[in-house]
């Protein structure tokens, strides 16, 4: 019994001295700011270390290969993508606007022509024309042609009257002076060599004027003359121009001047008609075609112009 109790006061003592070494021990472990930082004691200093030293190796070795990697995609990027230094205003527009702008405007049109249908007398001209522009698409104009001076008898007509010993009637002109209506119904540009554009412009033309021209003698020349006179002239055609500038342009037109012609008479009267100025030209009239080519400058004045937009 007494035993029993010895044992028990030495367990007891045991414990108690373990408590307090234990408590002991606690109060010693004080644990400052920096040698948490550090990672421990001194005594797992090199354990610690070792172990932070392979686990940052590790974690930085793969951080820092993605972040090469997102560095060499950024510089690439950097190199292929071009850099917009200045703001982008460009405003494109479905429907672009008309190139040059006709309503209200003045068109003089210096131009030369060829007959192309009389093969026995060649039909030169200079020519100028004044249009003005009430719409876009509408004109009124005048078209002035001088050909006195400039035409020439084609050698057929020798020939024909030296091998057959028949005379083709023949007549000339002077000058031609019509009044034209002008439409445009079709306008666009086109590309050349890949490389220019050009706008361009197709229109009607037609009206009404006067031709002074006269017969040429060659049946009986050496009696007969003939003075210029005025013929009642109806004219139609197309033409396409194409603008250089917004208001210099090149045309050509095809045009064809009809009108009632009076030629000379194929006989020769015997006695004292044949002095007689009446027998001199055919009973009745003959309807003749001048077609005609032109080509020339269109001017438009005033040169230049403002466009009025809907607000």
């Amino acid at each position: 019994m007494r035993k029993a109790w010895i044992a028990v006061l030495v367990a007891a003592l045991a414990l108690a001295s373990g408590w307090s070494g234990s408590r002991a021990a606690a109060q010693d472990m004080e644990f400052s700011l920096d040698e948490t930082d550090s990672g421990g004691g001194e005594g797992d200093t090199g354990s610690e270390t070792g172990g932070e030293t392979g686990d940052s190796a590790s974690g930085d070795v793969i951080g820092d290969l993605a972040s090469s990697g997102d560095q060499t995609t950024q510089t690439t990027e950097t190199r292929d993508t071009p850099v917009q230094r200045d703001e982008a205003r460009e405003e494109i527009y479905a429907v672009q606007q008309v190139y040059a702008l006709r309503i209200n405007r003045v068109e003089v049109t210096p131009s030369v022509s060829q007959s192309l249908n009389d093969p026995f007398v060649s039909h030169t001209g200079i020519g100028l024309g004044l249009n003005y522009w009430w719409t876009n698409v509408l004109a009124l104009g005048v078209n002035f042609i001088w050909y006195e001076g400039l035409e020439s008898e084609s050698e057929l007509a020798f020939q024909v009257r030296r091998s057959t010993r028949l005379s083709v009637p023949i007549n000339e002109y002077q000058f031609g002076a019509h009044l034209n209506f002008t439409y445009v119904p079709v306008y666009g540009k086109f590309s050349m060599f890949n490389e220019f554009i050009f706008q361009y412009d197709a229109y009607i033309v037609g009206g009404v004027g006067l031709m002074r021209t006269r017969p040429v003698p060659v049946v009986d020349p050496e009696v007969r003359r003939f003075d210029f006179d005025v013929r009642i002239a109806f004219n139609l055609g197309i033409g396409l121009r194409v603008f250089v500038t917004r208001w210099l342009a090149i045309f050509a037109e095809l045009r064809d001047y009809m009108y009632l012609e009076q030629l000379e008479a194929l006989t020769v009267q015997l006695g004292d008609q044949r002095t007689d100025p009446t027998t001199w030209t055919q009973s009745s009239l003959a309807f003749t075609n001048n077609v005609t080519a032109h080509l020339g400058l269109t001017i438009f004045l005033p040169p230049e112009f403002d466009y009025r937009l809907p607000r």
